[in-house]
């Protein structure tokens, strides 16, 4: 019997993938917004494929801001453009 992966579905292109080939972004308690390396941390998530181009799409769609039910300021769009390009 083999487990099967759970699939997401990317807030930019809308395809749904692996969960393991898509970034998590999370909206932590206190209100930040981070991109979760372990996939474990606490807060609400929405996924993302790892080219900015997603991202990109994300943000002109309001999919990022709607998954994570929170304005998101440019700058930490900025940081989370340069934070995909590192996990790359």
């Amino acid at each position: 019997m083999n487990k099967q992966t759970p699939m997401r579905q990317c807030v930019g292109c809308r395809e749904s993938k692996d969960k393991r080939e898509l970034v998590r972004v999370v909206r932590t308690p206190e209100g930040e917004v981070k991109i979760d390396t372990t996939g474990k941390m606490n807060g609400r998530g929405a996924y993302l494929c790892s080219d900015t181009g997603c991202l990109q799409k994300a943000c002109k769609n309001k999919g990022l801001e709607r998954a994570l039910k929170l304005n998101i300021p440019e700058e930490i769009i900025i940081r989370l453009k340069e934070e995909l390009e590192i996990a790359k």
